[in-house]
């Protein structure tokens, strides 16, 4: 019997099952994609951490310890790969001659290297010029010496005649960090900077010429065993960083007090571990709603055959069948869909992650594959259950032979008291979890547990149900008004009027089915894609901030960079430094007419906008903007006067008054704590000219091809960075590998979605009147007359979907944003809106209802008076 019912299903009504078993199968390959997509992007977080680190770990040796026996315990910790043992001092100065112009610099910090070492950690430094063998001078050193390949190097050393060298290679430090950390000690106590001067000498020269100022001063020398590990770690970030700890905290307690571990590859994995949890959580956010969409389409598709099926059950109750054997074959349909979703939507899931990734488990290693294709698996069954097997066997427990063919389920609508309380209560957790100091995702540093609050979840999700639930009434309460209506429709139907209003007031509750779930997955697909926008623009200007422009130039002279080939502007920035009181902080002299050109943002600034704020301070000499962090340390408020101490290489710090006039929050090349902008005219008054001059460049070619130039132009003294290659640097895992694909995933099942719901739920409405149009075909209905009928619904369903639809995007997009506000850095002034996308979507939208449309003109605007006899029973 259960075959014959399925084969049946299959021969007489293949449009529902296939459309139910459709609607599962979006949902499947939307769960298993996204799922097998996060296991995967994980895995490439850890890959893409381990890989950035030049020196897995640093552990200082404690004075008077042995560093051989350090090291034999490092190199002995299951997991080390390499070590090396690198000699620390602190020189009073280094000084050079050249053009008969004699440069000292301050303070110095002299490294010594084993052999071997560029080759065991290739990250830690990069020729500029000469050799990479010899003694070699950091970059900003050999500015400050305006030495060369070739120069001759003078180190001053306590208690020792001085000692000279000659330079060999210039060399960037790209983690000088890191490298020049204070193990040990916490965050808020390492470094401000890492030393200007750094003299990089072989072990042997080292030995030679460094260590014997340990007689005169042993606290000036010390010694770092670097390590670098197998990276041979778990596959999820947070589990790698508590791998990696706990390995490092076994080498501490062997080292019983003989060395400080600094791990760099913990640090990394830290932040880490959080771009995975707030991946976890842009999955739970913006993919959830997709797949819950695909399963209000599928139980539509489902509800649309209600009628028929409730006939087919009426038939076979006159034949004998029970409520069991009723409820057996709701049962088998639900398998058949459910597994007909299942295959074909991990089918769809592999062929995308081929397309996308290049490998069909998405990255994901073939136990998390296998876990998420269970899942989606489960998924589908739960979907068809709840589609199909729940609405049945509430069917077959109520209806007869004769409810069968005269009476209509009746439709309650929500009440408001229930939308007002449910949109209430969203707003008032969204406000709760979008406050000042709100963290969703709470990774605090050193701590292996990572917190993350799904208490923020209610508010969109009761948002979207309210959403829902509006549009539904509204939806259903004007199309209940049915002289409005007929006015309405006049001029599509004419004489039909009055009969298309009867008809559209009698399935309203279909027609409101329709509108409500196009109209939210018309707002899915603005959600996301504005996220996605947002996102990115966001991503640019965190770049921009770091960088300062499409191309930075440092230079110790002043340097013309305006005939560049590609550079459209060159706007020049003063970097100083002044001490508030006894706090050293970074000062930017600037342009204020001509510096707001370079993109600034009015979310940087408190107290006006970017204009209004870099206005006034070229109107008031003296004017200084403070970071927020300092105007609450020190109790500022707007107009109060603050004398600041302004350093010189060349002199006694300058003193200066300033007049407090706004806060500034972010600035280009600015740190995030402490900071000041001022005008750079007045710093040049007051101060001696800075040492360094720096340029920001808007260019109008690639900024990598102008840096590049930048670069021959000024050789390797001159400090050249670019936004493509920034961008790269700083972008966390989250923004270079993961959002990209998560958002096309997304966008992909929105615009498929959009189709469905826009021309398949329709024409199923529509089709369901073939009884309607035979009659007044009948009635002496013309072929317009039918035609205007049909588009009269479908333009209704259109226009009432977009315009609830963009309501509903406008308020989800918004708590979004708020409630993902740990994901921008900094927070966007506003949504950036995706309008290519959108269009598509519009035209998606548009296509899909003709085509339903027109479909259903074809199918029903022919006359079959069987359809009368077999309705009429």
């Amino acid at each position: 019997m259960i075959t014959l019912w399925l084969r049946g299903l299959l021969r007489h009504r293949p449009g529902r099952t296939a459309g139910a078993a459709t609607g599962v199968a979006a949902a499947v390959a939307l769960l298993a994609c996204l799922g097998m997509f996060l296991a995967g992007s994980q895995a490439s977080m850890t890959a893409r951490a381990a890989a950035r680190i030049a020196v897995d770990w640093q552990v200082q040796v404690t004075p008077g310890s042995d560093p051989a026996a350090v090291r034999q315990a490092v190199a002995a910790q299951p997991g080390t790969v390499t070590t090396a043992a690198v000699g620390y001092a602190t020189v009073p100065g280094l000084s050079a001659t050249t053009a008969s112009t004699n440069h000292r610099t301050g303070q110095a910090v002299a490294l010594g290297l084993p052999d071997g070492y560029r080759a065991d950690f290739p990250g830690q430094l990069r020729t500029l010029a000469g050799s990479d063998q010899g003694v070699l001078l950091a970059q900003q050193t050999a500015a400050n010496l305006h030495a060369v390949p070739g120069t001759t190097i003078t180190i001053t050393r306590p208690g020792l005649p001085d000692a000279a060298v000659t330079v060999a290679g210039i060399v960037d430090l790209p983690q000088a960090n890191a490298l020049f950390q204070t193990v040990g000690a916490p965050t808020g106590a390492q470094p401000a900077a890492p030393p200007d001067n750094v003299l990089l000498l072989p072990a042997a020269d080292y030995a030679d010429l460094i260590a014997p100022i340990a007689a005169a001063d042993p606290s000036a020398l010390s010694v770092q065993i670097h390590a670098t590990r197998d990276h041979h770690l778990p596959r999820s970030p947070a589990q790698a960083y508590l791998a990696d700890t706990r390995a490092a905290q076994h080498l501490a307690a062997d080292l019983a007090g003989g060395g400080q571990v600094g791990d760099n590859l913990a640090a990394t994995l830290d932040a880490a571990r959080s771009d995975a949890a707030y991946a976890t959580v842009l999955l739970l956010f913006l993919g959830l709603p997709g797949a819950v969409l695909a399963a209000t389409v599928t139980a539509i598709i489902a509800a649309a055959g209600a009628a028929s099926r409730r006939r087919d059950h009426a038939l076979a109750r006159a034949r004998g069948a029970t409520t069991r054997q009723l409820l057996k074959l709701a049962a088998a349909e639900t398998l058949l869909i459910a597994a007909c979703a299942t295959v074909a939507g991990l089918a769809a899931a592999a062929a995308l992650g081929q397309a996308t990734t290049g490998d069909p488990s998405w990255g994901a290693a073939p136990a998390d594959a296998a876990l998420w294709s269970a899942a989606a698996a489960a998924a589908a069954l739960v979907i068809a259950l709840a589609a199909v097997l729940l609405p049945t066997w509430r069917q077959v427990r109520n209806d007869t032979v004769h409810a069968a063919y005269t009476t209509a389920p009746a439709h309650r609508l929500p009440h408001p008291a229930l939308i007002v309380l449910l949109a209430v209560a969203g707003a008032l957790i969204w406000h709760q979890t979008s406050g000042t100091g709100y963290q969703l995702v709470l990774a605090p540093e050193g701590v292996a547990a990572i917190s993350v609050d799904y208490w923020a979840f209610t508010a969109p999700a009761l948002l979207w149900l309210a959403a829902a639930l509006t549009t539904y009434r509204l939806t259903h309460t004007l199309l209940g008004r049915g002289r409005a209506l007929t006015a309405l429709l006049r001029p599509w139907t004419r004489q039909l009027a009055p009969v298309t209003a009867a008809t559209l007031t009698r399935n309203r509750h279909l027609i409101a089915q329709t509108v409500t779930v196009l109209a939210l997955t018309l707002a899915f697909a603005a959600t996301t894609a504005t996220f996605n926008t947002t996102y990115r623009a966001q991503a640019d200007v965190d770049a921009r901030l770091t960088n300062g422009a499409d191309v930075t130039v440092t230079t110790t002279g002043t340097a013309d960079l305006s005939a560049i080939s590609g550079v459209s502007h060159v706007e020049p920035l003063q970097h100083r430094y002044a001490y508030i009181g006894s706090d050293l902080q970074d000062m930017y002299g600037v342009n204020a007419a001509t510096i707001i050109g370079t993109g600034l943002q009015d979310s940087w600034f408190t107290g006006g906008t970017a204009a209004d704020l870099m206005q006034r301070l070229a109107r008031q000499p003296d004017a200084v903007l403070v970071s927020a962090e300092t105007v609450t340390d020190y109790q500022l408020r707007p107009g109060d006067t603050i004398t600041l101490r302004i350093p010189s290489a060349a002199s006694t710090p300058a003193t200066a008054v300033f007049h407090y006039i706004g806060t500034v929050a972010e600035f280009p090349t600015a740190p995030k704590d402490s900071f000041f902008v001022a005008n750079a005219a007045y710093l040049d008054q007051v101060a001696d000219p800075p040492a360094n001059h720096t340029y920001l460049l808007t260019t109008t070619a690639a900024p990598p091809q102008v840096a590049a130039t930048a670069r021959d132009r000024l050789g390797p003294a001159a400090t050249v960075t670019d936004l493509t290659t920034t961008a790269a640097s700083i972008g966390s895992s989250l923004t270079a590998v993961d959002l990209g694909t998560l958002t096309t995933i997304e966008l992909s099942f929105a615009l498929l979605l959009t189709a469905t719901a826009a021309g398949l739920l329709p024409a199923l409405t529509l089709t369901e009147r073939r009884r309607t149009f035979t009659l007044a075909a009948l009635l002496g209905a013309s072929r317009r007359q039918l035609t205007g009928f049909v588009a009269a619904e479908a333009c209704a369903i259109g226009v009432l979907a977009a315009l609830f639809g963009a309501g509903t995007a406008a308020v989800i997009t918004a708590v979004l944003l708020a409630a993902l506000t740990g994901v921008f850095d900094p927070p966007p002034d506003h949504p950036h809106v995706a309008w290519t996308y959108l269009a598509v979507v519009v035209v998606v939208t548009v296509v899909s209802l003709c085509a339903a449309a027109v479909l259903t003109v074809v199918r029903c605007g022919r006359i079959d008076t069987s359809v009368i006899r077999r309705d009429a029973g």
